[in-house]
Formats: structure tokens, sequence, C-alpha cells
């Protein structure tokens, strides 16, 4: 892996080709995200990269000494440290990438959305929608029971659950209703259709995981 960024999904859209053809892409807000970290093999065990997300906005706070700093940010002491070491605004995201080309970056740097361009393959990382408690029909995508006299007064239940007797249980991993969505989720081998460099966002063809609004991280295809 040699590009990571972190971002905002705004929502999705439809972009016109010259040749008239529509490609319906999703809107991210990518970066900027500065560097707040850079992790060795020598120091830590392994090469990676963290980055922040989303600058905090400091809260005027009146005879706040230096020393409690971190409060006008809504931060504890050990988070703030890290940013105040780095010399970056504190950001309410943080996420660490292992990148192969950690050497190239330095702290306090920013990672923007032209670090990838028009026609780079990506795979993007986010958290799905929340469905509740949802029934098997909807989670699993079952049919419904027949209609008919007999069957009901409900035809949108799981059916059978399996032997009186013996093993007289119901198996683990059975398709049942539960809660549905908000898992983490990721999509492959996205094509990137264009690198807004101004408004710092990526259009990426099709769809990604999440609500508007949700946090995503990007980074080039592992396939």
């Amino acid at each position: 892996m040699n590009k990571a960024i972190i971002g905002r999904k705004a929502g999705m859209t439809q972009i016109f080709t010259a040749e008239g053809k529509v490609i319906p892409v999703t809107v991210i807000e990518a970066g900027p995200c500065p560097v707040v970290q850079i992790k060795t093999v020598e120091k830590d065990g392994y090469s990676a990269l963290k980055l922040g997300f989303d600058a905090i906005e400091a809260k005027s706070k009146k005879n706040l000494k230096d020393k409690d700093a971190n409060r006008k940010y809504r931060l504890n002491k050990p988070d703030y440290g890290q940013f105040k070491k780095a010399g970056v605004t504190p950001c309410k995201v943080l996420k660490e990438f292992r990148l192969a080309n950690v050497a190239e970056y330095a702290v306090g740097n920013e990672v923007k959305a032209t670090v990838f361009t028009a026609g780079d393959r990506v795979d993007v990382h986010g958290v799905s929608k929340g469905h509740g408690y949802s029934g098997v029909i909807k989670r699993w995508n079952q049919h419904r029971l027949k209609e008919t006299h007999g069957v009901g007064p409900v035809h949108r239940e799981p059916g059978s659950m399996g032997a009186n007797s013996s093993p007289s249980r119901v198996f683990k991993n059975k398709h049942l209703a539960g809660q549905y969505g908000v898992e983490n989720v990721t999509v492959q081998n996205l094509e990137i259709v264009k690198v807004d460099a101004e408004r710092n966002c990526l259009l990426i063809k099709g769809s990604v995981p999440g609500p508007n609004g949700s946090v995503v991280t990007i980074n080039d295809t592992v396939k």
C-alpha cells in the first residue's frame, strides 16, 4: 500500500463523458490530512503513517493556563499531547496506515486528494448504514411464507427452527432476525473518475458504504 487518505462521504451524483455516457459517482471530501506521527521499524517494530482528519475548532475559554490548553479543544492531555508534539491542529479522526513509502513523508505535512489521480483503482472502507432490529426478509433476503389458509397468521416469520428431539436446539449462525447494518464494510477495486484539487474531492465510480456525512478511508487497491 503506497497511497491512503481519510475522507467524508458527501453524497452521490452523476457525470457525463465526452461521448455522452453517464457515470454514477460518489463524491468524497478527501483530506487535507495532516501527518501526526511516523512509525518506524527501529522504534515501533513496524512502519506506518498516522493521519488526522476534520480539525477541531478551538473553544474560547477565559482564564485558561498554558498547561490546560487541551481544554479548549475538549481533549484530554494524552490525546492533545500527540498533536502538540507534531505541531498540528487537533483532529476529530485519527487513523493509521501501513504504507510502504513512509520515508517520503514528514510530520506536519498534509496529505491531500491530489495524492490520487484519475484512473487509479482504490479500496474504500466505511461503516454501513444502520437498519436497526430487522426481520429475516430484510436482513437475509428470505422469501415470504405462502399466504394461504393454515399458514398464517404470520407470513414473514423465519420458518422451521430445526428438529424437535434431536438435536433439540437451534444451530449457530442460523439466519434469524437481529441487528442489521453498522458493520465495517470494504468495497474493493473502485475507479477514481475525477480528482477535484480545488475542492479537495474525489469522484469515485459506484457506491461506497455508509450514510452521507460518514467517515471513510481510501487506499490503493490490494487487487
